[in-house]
Formats: C-alpha cells, sequence, structure tokens
C-alpha cells in the first residue's frame, strides 16, 4: 500500500467527532461551492461533489437545502477560504484550512492556540509545499476489480487506488478531481464520497510525550468554527 493508504487509515481515527459540527463543515462546504460556481448541483461539480459527501454523512435534504440558499444571502459575501502555516513544539509543521466570514477574527484565534502552545505562527508559504494536494473518490467495491479498474483510471489522473472496508478509494493530485468526478459519473458508478487532502511528504517519529505536546495544539485548532481540516507531519 502506498502513501496515500497509510495517511487515509491515519486519519480515519479522527474523523469530526460530533455529528453537529460534521454537519456544520458539510455547510460551510456547500457555501463555498455554490459561491464559486452556482446553486444547481447540475452545473457545479464541487457542489454536487459536496452534496454526495453531505448524504453519506446522513444529513438531512432540508440542512442541504438550507445551506444552499443560504449560499446567496448577503451575509456570506465575505466568506472565504484561509489557508495558514506555521510549526508546532518538536518542529512539526502544521497546514490550517479554514472557512470563514471574519479574517481577522480568525488569524487572532488561530495565534493565540499556537502561542499558548509553544508553537508559532508561520508564512504563506512556509509549510504548505512539504505537502502533496489531494482528491480522493470513494466508490463501492461491488462488482470492480481494483486492478483494472487502476489501469482504466490511471489515464484520468489516478495514482493510487486499494479498497478498505467501505469501498474503492482512488487517490489523485488535486487538479485531476474534475476529470475523474466526469470519468466516474460517465461510467455511471456511484461516488459515495470525494475530497480533498494534504498528504504530508515525509513525517517525523515523535516520543509519546512529544505527541502529547503537538496534540495539545492539534485539538484546541481543531475545535475552532472556523477551521475546516487540520494536516501535519506527525507520524500517526
Amino acid at each position: 500500500m502506498g502513501r496515500a493508504f497509510e495517511f487515509r487509515k491515519a486519519r480515519k481515527m479522527k474523523r469530526w467527532g460530533a455529528m453537529a459540527k460534521t454537519f456544520t463543515k458539510i455547510g460551510k462546504d456547500i457555501v463555498m461551492a455554490v459561491k464559486e460556481g452556482g446553486p444547481n448541483p447540475e452545473t457545479n461539480s464541487r457542489l454536487r461533489a459536496v452534496i454526495q459527501n453531505a448524504k453519506a454523512a446522513n444529513m438531512p435534504k432540508d440542512n442541504i437545502e438550507r445551506a444552499i440558499k443560504k449560499a446567496s444571502d448577503k451575509d456570506t459575501a465575505n466568506y472565504k477560504e484561509v489557508l495558514f502555516e506555521g510549526y508546532a513544539p518538536h518542529g512539526i509543521a502544521i497546514l490550517i484550512e479554514t472557512a470563514t466570514d471574519n479574517n481577522n477574527r480568525t488569524v487572532a484565534n488561530i495565534r493565540s492556540y499556537f502561542n499558548k502552545c509553544n508553537g508559532t505562527l508561520g508564512t504563506q508559504g512556509s509549510v504548505e509545499f512539504m505537502f502533496d494536494h489531494t482528491c480522493n473518490f470513494r466508490i463501492p467495491a461491488e462488482g470492480q476489480d481494483v486492478e483494472e479498474l487502476e489501469l482504466e483510471m490511471i489515464d484520468f489522473g489516478v495514482e493510487e487506488i486499494f479498497a478498505d472496508e467501505d469501498g474503492i478509494v482512488m487517490y489523485a493530485p488535486f487538479e485531476s478531481f474534475g476529470s475523474i468526478q466526469k470519468e466516474l459519473e460517465n461510467r455511471g458508478l456511484e461516488i459515495l464520497s470525494s475530497g480533498f487532502d494534504r498528504i504530508a511528504q515525509v513525517t517525523k517519529e515523535l516520543t509519546p510525550e512529544q505527541v502529547a505536546d503537538v496534540e495539545k495544539l492539534l485539538e484546541k485548532i481543531e475545535e475552532d468554527d472556523d477551521v475546516m481540516n487540520v494536516f501535519h507531519t506527525m507520524a500517526e
């Protein structure tokens, strides 16, 4: 198995805990997707993908529709995605994806978490280069030959494919998302979920005591309402 498999295995152990947090995150994903490509999922591939993820998370249809409607409200005019970079204790690089309607608030909060946990908030580009920006798709495994599918999908950008207990998972560079989504839809394959990850190119082993120091910072960051995803270079 490759890096994507190991990364996904580790991430699954740290899924969003509370259902409310999951729905809030998906709601923000919907807002950002609508702002980018409009409210019609038929013509907005990013929104179509987020709706698939919402259904996979058992998000009620009413919640999905409210989020789409909210995206066109004037209150979301200044809503934007912001990337934060920095270092936790013991030289662990951290990359934080946020969606915020008040950048000053988010910056202040993120900076305070780093300061309180002996970390350092970095400048743009300080650690992003240490992570590969990838996209992923999960489809049902029934009726599929993983090796054959890999040979067929490699032309569309898929670099790694494997089966787990939830289906077949594909990983590819971020830029390949659209072509892979289109091909899967053209084949009539159900997309159970899809998304984006940032996989550390190199990870660092820490002692249990050092891990606790880093986890303290990660927990504070992940609890922030503006934070969507957190990635790091600490070996799981």
